[in-house]
């Protein structure tokens, strides 16, 4: 049986949500904005963006496009266009292959991709505009594709983490992200600070691409570093509202070299709504037998 729109547009919506109430320094959050966006602009394009992302009748690239082109014209600028790459494949894999395991459907879902989707994928990404993203080695965003979309995400895997994701059947969500959000939401029943972990473990393994399409390495080694102090942190409390001070100090310190973390907190939406999905799918299986 498959998922109900209306339940994948919420679970979707509140992923959105989870993660812009962690406090993840350096990106948007409700404690602390920036970059010249504000929590109001990534909850209305959470909002726009729900409904075209979940709409049965789009093929994959559709999803993509249609969503960023709803968030474009809300917002007027890219909020959220890393989140619906990697987050239209685990919805179209739910809807396309309702009897499968997520991961296994999420897995259809990549090696079946199409020359077509990736066009609709480099019409998205021009309409975002991000700064340095989909210009990669023989597939330029601006000309037609002539390689499906997996194929396209390989050619740039190597300098972008969401590319890498659609080549890798999603291991740093899976065989990471799931497994820290599991593992904090025991620790603390919240979950907000489940997604701290994550965005937090995701940082203390991986250069931030984001950061790295703007600055090079160059912050690299100091962001791992501020992420490791705070992992440390976060292991040994049992309250992690007592690590407040230490993340706004840190957010402060990252923002004020324009450094934002961006590709981690969309690896951060994606983990909350892979969690939500399986807990969902598991439920309903449960009514079924």
């Amino acid at each position: 049986m498959k998922q109900n729109k209306d339940t994948l547009i919420e679970l979707y919506k509140n992923a959105c949500e989870v993660e812009l109430e962690a406090f993840k320094p350096g990106n948007v959050s409700v404690y602390s904005e920036g970059h010249d966006m504000t929590v109001a602009d990534f909850r209305k394009s959470a909002q726009v963006s729900a409904v075209p992302l979940c709409d049965e009748s789009y093929s994959l690239g559709e999803k993509i496009f249609y969503a960023t082109k709803a968030t474009r014209n809300a917002v007027g600028c890219n909020t959220n266009l890393g989140i619906i790459l990697l987050c239209a494949p685990l919805i179209h894999g739910v809807q396309n292959y309702p009897n499968l395991k997520l991961r296994e459907a999420l897995a259809n879902v990549l090696k079946n991709t199409t020359i077509d989707d990736a066009n609709w994928v480099f019409k998205a990404i021009t309409l975002a505009s991000p700064g340095g993203l989909g210009e990669v080695e023989k597939q330029d965003v601006s000309q037609n594709a002539t390689v499906t979309l997996q194929d396209a995400m390989r050619l740039a895997s190597s300098k972008d983490r969401i590319g890498l994701q659609y080549v890798s059947d999603y291991k740093d969500i899976f065989d990471l992200g799931v497994l820290s959000y599991t593992h904090a939401f025991n620790r603390w029943q919240k979950k907000s600070w489940a997604a701290v972990a994550v965005y937090v473990d995701l940082l203390c393994q991986f250069p931030d691409s984001h950061i790295e399409r703007k600055f090079g390495s160059r912050y690299s080694a100091r962001v791992k570093q501020m992420m490791l102090q705070l992992s440390n942190e976060l292991h040994i409390t049992d309250d992690p509202e007592q690590v407040k001070p230490l993340l706004y100090q840190m957010d402060t310190e990252l923002k004020s070299h324009g450094l934002n973390p961006g590709t981690s907190a969309d690896l951060t939406v994606t983990t909350v709504l892979t969690v939500f999905l399986e807990c969902s799918l598991a439920c309903r299986d449960n009514l079924e037998t």
